[in-house]
Formats: C-alpha cells, structure tokens, sequence
C-alpha cells in the first residue's frame, strides 16, 4: 500500500503587503502588486512586463485590464527598484495599499442608530469621466465634418475651411491623449497602439493642410467624394479631415466604452470587498461599546441585531436567529443558527439578537480570503494569453512596417499618391492589438466575479482549462455527499408504545450525553416533539454500551442491545428485525426500553444532504463518471452511493491512502476531479487534476483546492464546473475574434478595401466587441 506523499499547503495570509515604498521592510519582501498607470493598450502590458522581468531575480506578470503588476523579487532588489523601472519604461508605479483602517471613533456605549454605518460611497471614476467630456466634444465638433465628406450634396462653397476649423480641435485636444502617450513611448524608444492612431490621423490632418493651404483643395468651389474603398484622385485636392476626426471620435468612443465595461467587469470584486460591516457593538464590562471593525479582536464579544451585519467571522455564544449569508454564498434560503454555530462576517442576521465571539478577524477572515483568492484569479494569466501577449509586443512595430510596405508598393504599382497615401493610413488606423490584450483577462474577471457572487472561487485562469479536460469527479462522502453529522432517522416502536412517548424519555436522557450519536437523539426528539425535554434522574453513563436513567418516574435504557442484556430486556423478533435491517444497510441503531420492557429501535446515520442525488445527476449530464471515496464502511458507503445514484464506490480507505485511489484513477487515463472538506482530502485534492473545496470544510482543504464551494452544497460542483467552461468558451471565443479581426483586417486595409475613417470605427470596436462578449458572464444562472 502506497502512502500519500506530504502536501506543502501555502499560509492562508499570503506574503504581508508593502506598505509604502519607503517602508525599511520593503527589501525583505519576496512579493510585491503595483498599480500601473499610462497604459493603453496590450502592448503597453506587455513592454512593462518584459522590462521588469529582464531585472535579476524578478518575475512579473502584467495585467492590462486589471491594470496591475503581480511581482515577486529577490532579496538584492527594493521595491523603488521595480517602481523606477517602470517608470523608465514610460508609465507610472505605486504600491497597492493595504486596507485602510477605519476611523476610530470615541468609544459610547451604544443607545440607537443603524448598525454598519453608511455604506461606502463609491470610487470616483475620473478616467471616464474625463473620456466622457473629451468624447462629447469631439463628436458634436466632428459630426459636421463628416457628415459633407460622406454625402456630397451637403457641400457648400468653402465647406471645407468650416471643417478644418472643426476638424482642429478635435485632432488637437481630442486626440491629445493619443499623441501624448505616442510621445512618451517615443523617447523611450518604444510604439504602441497610440503610436498607429497618432500617426494616422497626424498623417491624415497634415495631408489635408497641405492640399487646403499649397494645392487646389481650398478652392472655394472645390467638391469631394466618398469611396468606402481606396479612390483615386488628384492628390493637391484631395483632403482627409473627416477621415482624422472621425477616427479620433470613433476612438475615444471606443475607449470610452471600454473603460465602463471593464470597470462593470471589476465591479463583482469591488461589491465583495464592501460587504463587511463598517462598525460594531462591542461589549465591554457589560456595556455595549460602537467601535469601527479593525479595532475588533480575537476573543472580543460583539452583539449583531437583527437587520444587522456580522462584524467578522466568529461563534455564536448567546441567542439564536436566521443569518441571510446569500451575498457571499449566493444561497437565498436563511440558514437558522444558535448557541454554537459559526456565523460569517458580512452575513445579515434576520431575526433574533445574537451575542457572537470574534474567532477571526482582518485579512483572516473568510470575506477577505474570498476578495484575495478573486484578485489573485484575475490578476493571473492562462497559457494562451501569455501568447496573445508576446503577439502584442511585436504587433505595432510590424503594423508600422506593413504600413510602409503598404505605401511603397501602392506607389510602384500605382503612381497614385493619394490611393497609396489612403491605404497605408487605413492600414495605420484599422490594426488593434487590443482586443488581443482584453480577450482573456476581462473574461475572468467577470467570470470570478460572477462566480464570487454565487459563492464559487476559481483561483486562477489554468484551472478553466482543467475543468474542460476532467471526465471524473470522486465525491468524499462524509460532509460532501452527506451531512457530516448523525441524525436521527427513523423510530420503530413496539406495539402500545407512540413515537412521541420515545423521544421524549430516550431524548432526555440522551441530552444529557454529550456523546456525538446520543446529541443526534436528542436534537432530533426536540425537533419532532416540538416541546422542551424533561430533565432525567440518577443519570448514569455506561462506557461502551450506553445510559441508563430515571425520566418523569420510568427507569430508562438507551444504547447497545447488551445494554438492555444485563437488566434481561430482550428486543421483540419485529424490533430486532428492524435492527438487523439497519445495521445491515449502515445506519446506527439504538435499543430503547423502560420499566423493564423493549420499547422502540431507533436509527441514526449520517444523512445524505438534500441536493446530493440532484447535483450526481447533473455532474453525470456534463459527461463525469461519479465516483463514492470513504473511510467508512462498505454497508454504508454502498448504501449512500445507491441513494444518491453512483455505480463505482472506494471504501475503508485510510485518509492517507485518498491520494493513491487518486494517482490510481489518472494512471488508467482518467482527467480526475476531487470535491473534499476535511484535512484528510488536502492531499487527494493537490494531487487530483482539478481539487474542488467545500468551503465549510478546513483550510488546509481549501488550501489544496483549485475552486472553493463557499456553500457546502454538492450541486454547486456542478455549477462550478459550468460556469469554469463557460468562462473558457468566451475566452476562446474573444480570441478568435481578436486573431480573426486582425488577420482579415489588415490585408483588407493594405489592399485598399476600405476608408481610413471605417478602418478607424472597425478598430474602436473591436475592442468594445470583445468586452461586451465577457459581460454576458454577469448573466450566468
């Protein structure tokens, strides 16, 4: 027998963030998140991701949509070292700050108000604001240039110095930030998609003041027609002004649009990260004391109201209520807690007062794991984007060169000016390596981020690919398929003897065990009486065999058969039949008697949660082979299995030997997927092809997952693996798009099939396309 190697599981907290770059830590830290300014484009990403890699001991990866740079460094680097690099490059770096701590208020004993405080206003959006103003502008100054270059009959004598006069501005201001990055990008000896818009519509407008001030264009009785392909004509009267405000317009439009939808696309993560509540009541000697969250402790006990927020994760110790957890379980359905049970900051409690005890607070907690697991995810890279990337960095110097090429052969060929000068331009302006830069991460990012909604962490993009390939999934099956916890079942009775008579007497004197199948009986007695239990008498407990006791006058028996042996109580054929039947299938069963006779058999098991058999079947309809992996015993592993529909079952396996059944499995050519809780599956789960982790169960199982099940509910598997495939798909799909847009476009433009000015709208968006693609993610059900 094979034992399972060890499995390293990462620190729940992740490498401490910096905190400023003049902190004296900072050169002690192996990893740094920068934000990234001044890039617009993937090429940009890609220049700044290979500068900081060529340092020594540096490996970064760039992410243009989330505008960040994931770097982990050396000992001999500093973090002013990797923020000067980037700004050689051309762009601007800074630290992403921790959390800010909240304002500490004098603390009051708490009399009214609204618990949480007001929410937090949201983040001002300056970058579209201002690409809102600078799009408004130019496209009410460019609509009456465009409109009499496309429709002739609009032309009037001297038409065009009114577009010149329009048309200025608009190339000027309007596309300022274009040709402000293209200049940066210039004196650091690099191009971009900036450089390509710049050029073209500078070429465009430059032509157009030649012809108006040294040609025949600005003649007043001058005429212009519109082609949708390259025309050829006299090239001293040929003006280009709608073509160089139109594209500019077009452009910022695009942008424009752009940046709200990626700003929609990051919004999931953003709405996690404000759940928590902002403040809470304490309670210090007695007193309830409202103090902003970051003061909270370990060990402190707060009071949550109802309609409030759990301060942070903690245990409840006084009340009981139903806490709405749906914002970070995407479960709609109140789940009822009491003295005991864990509760989740962030979670609403609904009904009763409860007094909980802080148990995790911080970036401890399970919100803040949830928000990094997300923004680790978003920030990462899958294979094929890497190769978008490496596309990127070499697709605008090769677009200037076809360009050129573009020019000169249309000049051989053509003796045309004009018709050359038309096609390199369309070549110019139609090219965006865009969309290439946007097609994978903006698809995350929704995708997470939905999946954040619905209470299911994908922790990085390589794990998409994963799901697509898997054609098993092993089910552990205690706290997976099952409860993880005894219930009672059913209760046989003998003859003259009621249900509600036996579990009252066996109930009560259950309650006072505190053995894990006796808390079963006296759980379910409370819940099916529906009253409180008696307290019993001479209360004993007999190791091994059960507890005896003397409840409202009757001396009772609850425990083994050889219980009731030693005071010669036999069971009834029919209730050792019962017996037998239980025991045979897996289930605990549990003599009853009292004043010397056999009264009833009860059952008690581990109950096979609700939604098992549903999410087995819809696992089965996305084409996995489900299969049953325990400890337990054959009897009931077989009978779990068969309740809720699996064929092929793994029992008695030590915890130690789950990883081998595992490795087992993937040596017969099986794609193996793991869904596990407890610290006994970490290894199955590192070693499976993709581990998926019920959140309820422990860290180190959620540690060693690919995809955290924050509900502990079996038919969010099934959920999960949907919505990983469908995320794939619309990466994939986002990707041909953008190789296709190219690979047509630029012959398109280079042959001379299309006006710069359409070049100039097909290229604004492309990128919008692509985006708009992604956010269909936020519709996922």
């Amino acid at each position: 027998m094979h034992s399972a190697p060890d499995v390293q599981v990462p620190a729940a907290d992740g490498p401490e963030r910096p905190e400023s770059p003049q902190d004296p830590r900072l050169s002690q830290s192996s990893e740094a998140e920068l934000t990234i300014g001044g890039m617009t484009c993937a090429s940009c990403a890609a220049r700044v991701e290979k500068k900081l890699n060529r340092m020594d001991g540096v490996t970064a990866t760039v992410n243009y949509a989330t505008e960040k740079a994931k770097v982990a460094y050396g000992p001999g680097t500093a973090l002013d070292d990797l923020i000067a690099t980037v700004e050689r490059t051309g762009y601007t770096a800074r630290p992403v700050p921790p959390p800010a701590p909240e304002p500490v208020a004098d603390e009051t004993p708490e009399t009214s108000g609204e618990a949480g405080g007001p929410e937090p206003p949201e983040e001002p959006d300056t970058e579209t604001a201002s690409l809102r103003q600078r799009l408004t502008v130019s496209a009410v100054l460019a609509a009456p240039v465009v409109a009499p270059a496309m429709i002739p009959v609009l032309q009037f004598d001297n038409w065009q110095w009114l577009s010149l006069t329009l048309a200025a501005p608009v190339v000027v201001w309007g596309g300022l930030p274009f040709h402000r990055a293209t200049w940066t990008n210039l004196r650091h000896g690099a191009a971009t998609m900036d450089t390509l818009v710049s050029v073209g519509t500078l070429a465009a407008f430059g032509w157009s003041l030649w012809a108006l001030f040294l040609g025949d264009a600005g003649m007043p009785g001058m005429r212009h027609g519109f082609d949708f392909t390259v025309s050829r004509a006299d090239a001293s009267s040929t003006i280009y002004l709608e073509v160089a405000a139109g594209v500019v317009t077009f452009l910022l439009l695009g942008r424009y649009l752009e940046a709200r939808s990626k700003r929609k696309a990051g919004s999931a993560l953003r709405a996690l990260m404000h759940l928590g509540a902002r403040d809470v009541a304490v309670l210090r000697n007695g007193a309830e004391v409202r103090v902003p969250v970051g003061r909270l402790a370990v060990g402190d006990r707060f009071v949550v109201r109802p309609g409030e927020k759990v301060a942070t994760d903690g245990t409840v110790v006084e009340g009981s209520s139903a806490v709405d957890a749906s914002m970070l379980t995407g479960e709609s359905v109140p789940v009822d807690v009491r003295a005991g049970d864990a509760v989740t900051g962030a979670t609403v409690n609904v009904s009763g007062r409860l007094v909980v005890e802080a148990t995790r607070v911080g970036a401890d907690t399970q919100l803040a794991r949830m928000a990094r697991l997300v923004e680790d995810a978003q920030n990462g890279k899958a294979d094929v984007q890497r190769l978008a990337d490496r596309i990127s960095a070499v697709f605008v110097p090769v677009v200037l060169l076809i360009a050129l090429v573009t020019l000169v052969v249309w000049l051989l060929v053509t003796d045309d000016a004009t018709a050359a000068f038309t096609a390199a331009v369309a070549v110019l302006i139609i090219a965006c390596p865009c969309a290439l830069g946007l097609a994978t991460p903006t698809a995350l990012m929704v995708g997470t981020g939905r999946g954040a909604q619905l209470g299911i962490l994908i922790k990085g993009p390589e794990v998409l690919e994963t799901t697509r390939r898997v054609d098993t999934i092993v089910l552990d099956k205690t706290g997976t398929v099952t409860t993880g916890r005894m219930t009672l079942q059913t209760v046989h009775t003998a003859p003259g003897t009621t249900e509600t008579d036996v579990l009252r007497l066996a109930g009560a004197l259950e309650h006072a065990s505190e053995h894990p199948i006796a808390q079963a009986v006296a759980t379910g007695a409370t819940e099916r009486t529906g009253a409180p239990l008696p307290t019993p008498e001479d209360f004993t407990n007999v190791p091994g065999l059960g507890v005896r006791g003397v409840v409202e006058g009757h001396t009772v028996l609850v425990g083994r058969e050889q219980l009731l042996a030693e005071g010669e109580i036999r069971l009834p054929e029919e209730l050792a039949l019962r017996k037998a039947e239980a025991e045979k299938a897996g289930r605990t069963a549990i003599a009853v008697a009292w004043d010397g006779e056999a009264r009833a058999v009860v059952e008690v098991a581990d109950a096979v949660k609700e939604t098992s058999a549903e999410a087995v079947a819809e696992l089965r309809a996305l084409g996995l082979t489900p299969i049953l992996l325990t400890g337990d015993n054959r009897a009931v592993a077989e009978s779990v299995a068969a309740e809720v529909g699996i064929d092929e079952v793994y029992a008695e396996v030590l915890p130690e030997e789950k990883a081998h059944v595992v490795r087992r499995l993937q040596e017969q050519g099986r794609s193996v997927a793991m869904v596990g809780d407890g610290v006994n599956d970490a290894a199955a789960l590192a070693t499976a092809d993709l581990g998926l982790a019920m959140g309820t169960g422990t860290d180190a199982a959620i540690e060693a997952g690919d995809l955290t099940l924050v509900r502990g509910d079996l038919k969010v598997t099934g959920e999960a693996i949907r919505l990983s495939r469908r995320t794939l798909s619309t990466i994939r799909g986002n990707l041909f798009w953008a190789f296709s847009y190219n690979l047509a476009a630029l012959p398109l433009a280079a042959f001379g099939l299309l006006n710069p000015m359409i070049a100039g709208a097909a290229m604004a968006f492309s990128s919008v396309l692509v985006v708009t693609n992604s956010l269909r993610l936020r519709s996922f059900t």
